[in-house]
């Protein structure tokens, strides 16, 4: 249980983060646990491999005897450090840490759910105890039995994400001095008044044990460098920014170097600064062209969200909204997403993709799957639970009924769920790069990386802005515009596609914050693609000038 001292102390802290996150790079949401920092007895018992698998045992027996027919358990550490700057002052360091369990308990086809930090195996017992008689009480509202889809067992196996330089063994003082390096250079270009910059690390170290005989062990790193530049007209009667520079990634601490803050960014305050002078782009209909670095959110948000398979059955529309893409009856094998070139992968398998793991939270690997084929609409996210849901279908297809390894929970104290897993548009045949579709294109607007957007709850009709506009004019880019934003209804927006890059133009987007469920919980996934073309999309202009 934790204290009201403890929750005062940690709580005052994420405040802190929070606020700080929030004012200088944009909104970052805290994952900060109320949760002290994990003794040196649990940390001693998590580093022992054999003292976790005793853990894990205990809560499996006692969910058995306790009346369980199906139960999985989840040890893990969770760490975050993130160090912010502004100009050439650190502004804040944070770093958190914690430790529990998490027992899920499956009773006559109803699920219950409890955790602890008490790492003891009287304290995994009493937690299995407590999650079969949540799933006893609860069974009077479930409005489905539980079909459990059987999974192959998974001895003993171990799993260690692409990071190849562990954060934690990297000084906070080279860290800050290369976020102040990267500062100082970002004011050198002309105009350039205010820089905002932070590196932000997330570390998992997960057991996982259920009652199949599976026994897992996986530990990940996610990087995240950030850096926001402000650039103001001499008149002070405008500002641009240039933001969202690198892509986060499951990389360590190598990424933050291959990324190249110091050395690029006085090129980003000068793409900044070149925004104040540029055109406002008039409204109308435009070609545009996005690059990978804008494609990824709106793939995320238009073809992410509404292929998850409990969106489009109806059990997110409290929170996180319904589908288009329903009922699945009508829609797979029938939905026109796109041309016949256009092929969207989910998978969690993409080497350095923030959802990629060996097994995900039900014990199961994850596949390849094709969520849009040649086009057309072809398959859900799924998990364990919810696969048997489209049984019809897959022996439709002469295939498996099987689990697309979705499932991801947050944290120890936080029950799995159905989560999106990396979706990606795939490359062309033809080895087309971004230059290539731009000089096919007469009239139409370059996009790169991802801006502020808007979508409805379907993901049917959304708007998504940018950070640097380039005006294509025969073939050639002839300058900036400012104040771009396109408007898509999501199956004409993908059915305009008409070119798309090869694979040496193909690059990965993501986020650290997917939010959904409730209580609410963040995932952290990946988006691939090359560049595209689409023809004829609606572009406003989103100017503060009339």
């Amino acid at each position: 249980m934790t204290t009201r001292r403890d929750f005062l102390r940690q709580g005052g802290a994420a405040v802190g983060a929070a606020a700080l996150a929030g004012g200088a790079l944009g909104g970052i949401p805290s994952l900060l646990s109320a949760a002290p920092a994990p003794s040196a007895r649990a940390l001693d018992v998590f580093q022992d491999p054999a003292a976790t698998k005793a853990l894990m045992a205990a809560a499996l027996e006692a969910a058995r005897a306790a009346g369980a027919g199906y139960a999985d358990v989840r040890v893990s550490r969770q760490r975050q450090n993130f160090v912010f700057t502004r100009e050439q002052q650190i502004q804040n360091v944070v770093d958190t840490d914690t430790l529990g369990i998490g027992v899920r308990a499956l009773v006559d086809g109803t699920w219950g759910f409890a955790a602890t930090r008490v790492l003891t195996k009287d304290g995994a017992a009493a937690a299995a105890r407590e999650a079969v008689a949540i799933a006893k009480a609860t069974r009077v509202a479930r409005d489905r039995a539980v079909e459990w889809l059987p999974s192959p067992v998974v001895n003993d196996a171990t799993w260690k994400g692409a990071y190849t330089t562990d954060p934690w063994d990297v000084p906070l003082e080279q860290k800050a001095d290369l976020l102040l390096k990267a500062n100082a250079n970002a004011m050198k270009a002309a105009n350039v008044k205010f820089v905002n910059s932070g590196l932000f690390f997330v570390k998992h170290d997960r057991a996982y044990a259920n009652t199949d005989g599976s026994i897992i062990r996986q530990d990940f790193v996610r990087t995240w460098p950030l850096l926001q530049i402000t650039a103001v007209s001499p008149d002070r009667t405008d500002f641009q920014n240039r933001g969202n520079v690198v892509a986060p990634m499951a990389r360590g601490w190598e990424y933050v170097l291959s990324s190249d803050l110091v050395g690029n960014a006085q090129r980003w305050g000068e793409e900044a600064s070149a925004k104040l002078g540029a055109k406002p782009v008039e409204v109308g209909r435009y070609d545009l062209v996005l690059d990978p670095g804008n494609m990824w959110l709106t793939i995320h948000e238009s073809i992410g969200h509404p292929t998850e398979l409990d969106r489009a059955m109806g059990y997110e529309a409290n929170y996180a909204g319904t589908s288009f893409i329903a009922p699945p009856e009508k829609q797979l094998g029938q939905l026109k997403y796109g041309p016949a070139f256009m092929n969207i992968q989910g998978d969690r398998s993409q080497e350095g993709a923030l959802a990629t793991i060996g097994w995900d939270d039900d014990g199961v690997k994850p596949d390849d799957f094709l969520i849009v084929k040649n086009g057309v609409f072809n398959d859900y996210q799924t998990t364990r639970e919810q696969a048997p849901w489209l049984r019809w279908w897959y022996q439709k297809q002469g295939a498996p009924v099987r689990s697309h390894g979705c499932s991801y929970a947050q944290g120890w104290g936080d029950v799995q769920f159905q989560r999106m897993c990396n979706v990606s548009l795939m490359p062309g045949e033809r080895d087309l790069t971004q230059n290539d579709l731009i000089a096919a294109t007469d009239r139409g607007i370059l996009i790169v990386g991802d801006g502020s957007f808007s979508i409805d709850q379907q993901r049917y009709n959304a708007q998504f802005g940018g950070q640097v506009f380039h005006e294509i004019r025969g073939g050639k880019i002839v300058g900036q515009l400012k104040d771009v934003a396109y408007q898509i209804r999501t199956p004409d927006f993908w059915n305009s596609m008409d070119m798309i890059g090869g694979k040496r133009s193909y690059q990965l987007g993501g986020s650290f914050f997917d939010g959904k469920g409730q209580p609410g919980q963040v995932n952290a996934v990946s988006h691939g693609s090359p560049p595209a073309r689409f023809r004829n999309v609606n572009v406003i202009n989103t100017g503060r000038k009339s």
